[in-house]
């Protein structure tokens, strides 16, 4: 498993990372608080609190897959 924190401002910053994290071939989850939402889904992220960073757990059994996808969603990623 691997986690980072990521923010999303916009519709389109929340649309451009449900089709990056539909790729991939494992489950994600967000975490907001006491909250959990799969992050495959459009409506459980727009139940969160955007305003804050929010915690991406990628559950990945290689590391290969996801270091490509955090390459992809880098302008979303807070920390790592």
């Amino acid at each position: 498993m691997r986690k980072v924190f990521i923010s999303l401002n916009s519709i389109d910053d929340v649309k451009v990372f449900v089709n990056e994290v539909n790729m991939l071939p494992c489950d994600a989850d967000l975490i907001s608080g006491r909250y959990t939402v799969d992050a495959k889904s459009i409506m459980g992220i727009f139940s969160l609190d955007l305003s804050k960073p929010i915690e991406l757990d990628i559950h990945c059994d290689s590391d290969c897959s996801t270091d490509a996808f955090i390459e992809k969603i880098r302008s979303f990623v807070i920390t790592e």
